[in-house]
């Protein structure tokens, strides 16, 4: 069994910032299998949530969280509510404690994965690690990149650059420019309601410069468990983002097929923003990922990836059990490092979560927001 760490929250439980904790906390569900213990560092007066062992075992077996919106009754996708249930139970039964400067961030927390999540629902983009294309409303030159046109407004220049129900076509993405575009929707849909100074300064921001890769990860994300302390390979909270390695060396040759970055929906369920209507399980992205090996192709001797052969391959394999398990038995191993392609498998020992973000516990690496924080 996993160990359980649970969150640490400091302060009382209540305050500005932390509603909808009481009704989390006591559903009839799981309220007395949440553990509470009390104690005082250096931070001040703190209180650690976990969900308790027993309940662990039945709820999340050896980690897997994939399973918790069933064995606990919910319905995430028609009920909001049930939605961010399930990611508060699943914080509870982190083996990695997460720590939280009070009940408003942690509150904030689980509203800000619940935003990731619908916005990752919605989401459906045209994949292309060569071309970018957005809407009228983004400016693009090769030093800000791509930033707001003067009389445009954050949010909803957003929701029309990842939503086709808002603009009637697909734009094109890498997946991991996608999942920026997502995060910082969630964020700011968020920074709305509890921290409009924030979202000021942050739309301030993408008026000049856009923040991305390495710099957003390092701006906006902290990362949990390591490749010395790996996270169960089942155990995820929806709205996190995390990274499917591809272990097979020659197709990770072909951009855009490294890996891929994805959110976890919850209910066993990940984002496929190529497919509206498609999620990924964690066995079809597994299978998916496997048989890229059987779609390289070379093209004067430039590889590329032949999508309809994977797709065939994908289908044959998932109908056929043994196929199946075959392919898990080596792609649900930890990864191997970086630059290592040996016996190791898709599975990232860590995931991504948004940093905290309300008044007076912001602690978003950006500069131009110290004033708002």
């Amino acid at each position: 069994m996993n160990p359980i760490a649970g969150v640490r929250v400091y302060g009382p439980l209540t305050g500005v910032g932390a509603e909808g904790l009481s009704a989390w906390l006591s559903d009839d569900r799981w309220a007395a299998a949440v553990e509470e213990t009390h104690g005082a560092d250096d931070l001040g007066a703190y209180r650690d949530l976990r969900l308790a062992r027993d309940a662990a075992v039945r709820w999340v077996p050896d980690g897997d969280t994939t399973v918790l919106a069933r064995n606990l009754a919910l319905d995430p996708d028609a009920h909001q509510a049930d939605l961010e249930k399930e990611i508060f139970v699943a914080l509870l039964c982190s083996p990695v404690r997460a720590d939280f400067p009070g009940a408003g961030e942690l509150a904030a927390a689980v509203r800000v994965r619940r935003r990731i999540v619908q916005a990752a629902r919605r989401t459906v983009l045209a994949f292309d690690t060569e071309q970018a294309e957005r809407p009228d409303c983004w400016s693009w030159t090769e030093e800000t990149g791509f930033v707001l046109k003067p009389g445009h407004e954050l949010i909803p220049s957003l929701e029309l650059t990842l939503w086709p129900d808002r603009s009637g076509r697909l734009f094109s993405f890498s997946c991991y420019r996608a999942t920026e575009y997502v995060l910082l929707l969630a964020l700011a849909q968020e920074l709305a309601d509890s921290h409009p100074a924030a979202l000021a300064a942050l739309q301030r921001q993408w008026r000049t410069r856009a923040i991305q890769s390495g710099a957003f990860h390092d701006v906006f994300l902290r990362e949990y468990g390591s490749l010395q302390a790996p996270l169960p390979p089942r155990y995820y909270v929806p709205g996190d983002r995390l990274w499917f390695r591809n272990p097979d060396a020659a197709s990770a040759e072909v951009e855009g097929y490294e890996g891929s970055w994805v959110f976890y929906l919850g209910s066993g369920r990940f984002t496929n923003f190529w497919k509206p209507g498609q999620p990924y399980t964690l066995v079809s992205k597994c299978v998916e990922l496997y048989h890229w090996r059987d779609g390289l192709r070379q093209d004067g001797g430039r590889p590329w990836m032949d999508e309809s052969v994977v797709e065939a391959r994908v289908a044959a394999s998932l109908a056929d059990p043994a196929a199946t398990a075959a392919i898990l038995e080596r792609m649900m191993r930890l990864r191997d490092p970086g630059g290592v392609y040996a016996e190791g498998g898709c599975i990232d020992a860590s995931r991504e979560a948004l940093r905290c973000l309300l008044p007076g516990t912001w602690d978003l690496g950006l500069p131009i927001l110290a004033a708002a924080a």
